[in-house]
């Protein structure tokens, strides 16, 4: 049934059938990026972005990407290539050990990894398998994933500039937790101004919660719901983090700096840029235009 109803929104939904189009089957290639853009957005919230005259957090976002290339975006999205330049900004001490990086899966001699360790893809999102015993894990599963994440240019589906001449590698790193929270701080024009806390990822069951600088919680959803246990904890390195947020993202219009705090041990997770690609609606939708606030854009010099 459900398989039926996608086949007709499919159908009937060109909004719906523009974004399967692209993000599954790759087409739109030849679109500009502007213009790839402005229909992505569309489809998305319902309306063309004014990318002349931006306003929200997401239409800004968009503007972002056009119009702020940086070549050492490229490294700060890198994963592999970010720990460098994480370790000289803020501290090696503050960096998940590396345990290898290989071109393809079976470059990898799992002879020398630890029984348990992390491999991930070096470029894009969501290609992570966490192996707690290499003597009991499924492997084939493992490099269909990794190897389905090495064939795909994450720019495509965003226009992400910094995403577009990446290397496409698979890394390996130490495993410091099971299901660790991550803690993501957005910061804008160098300041943190919300951490977002990521929950359950592992469980299947992924969370967030949104709070300001003084740990007060923000009354919106995005994208995924909100943690329902309530009474969430103040992160014991919460100034830490704000610290080296603040480092990490100086002179960078937007940015969005990961951590985990594991056992009183901060260690940096990844550089992000445009949360959510800038085309996840906020709930109360008024979120969009207050984040949108406090990105200002005009003494930004267009790339």
């Amino acid at each position: 049934m459900v398989t039926i109803r996608k086949l007709f929104r499919y159908l009937y939904d060109s909004d719906y059938r523009f974004i399967i189009n692209s993000y599954r089957f790759g087409m739109y290639k030849e679109m500009s990026d502007e213009a790839y853009l402005k229909r992505t957005f569309k489809a998305c919230f319902g309306y063309v972005p004014d990318l002349e005259n931006p306003r929200t957090f997401n239409e800004k976002l968009q503007w972002l990407k056009l119009h702020d290339r940086k070549d050492i975006y490229t490294t700060m999205v890198d994963k592999y290539e970010a720990k460098k330049y994480v370790g000289h900004v803020i501290g090696e001490k503050y960096v998940i050990p590396t345990l290898g990086v290989w071109d393809h899966f079976d470059d990898i001699d799992f002879s020398k990894l630890p029984m348990s360790f992390v491999l991930k893809c070096t470029h894009d999102s969501g290609s992570v398998v966490l192996v707690r015993d290499k003597n009991h894990w499924d492997k084939d599963a493992a490099k269909k994933l990794l190897e389905r994440g090495l064939s795909r240019n994450y720019y495509w589906s965003g226009r992400e500039w910094p995403d577009k001449n990446g290397k496409t590698r698979i890394l390996a790193e130490e495993m410091v937790d099971m299901n660790p929270v991550d803690y993501k701080r957005i910061c804008l024009k160098g300041e943190p101004e919300v951490l977002c806390m990521c929950m359950d990822r592992q469980k299947g069951d992924l969370t967030f919660n949104y709070y300001d600088m003084n740990f007060n919680l923000l009354p919106f959803e995005w994208v995924h719901p909100n943690i329902k246990t309530g009474g969430e904890k103040r992160p014991e390195n919460f100034d830490e983090m704000k610290k080296l947020a603040r480092k990490l993202s100086k002179g960078i219009p937007e940015v969005r700096v990961d951590f985990y705090d594991i056992n009183g041990q901060v260690y940096f997770g990844e550089l992000t840029f445009y949360h959510q690609s800038g085309f996840a609606p906020f709930s109360p939708e008024e979120w969009d235009l207050k984040l949108g606030q406090l990105l200002g854009l005009t003494d930004i010099k267009r790339e």
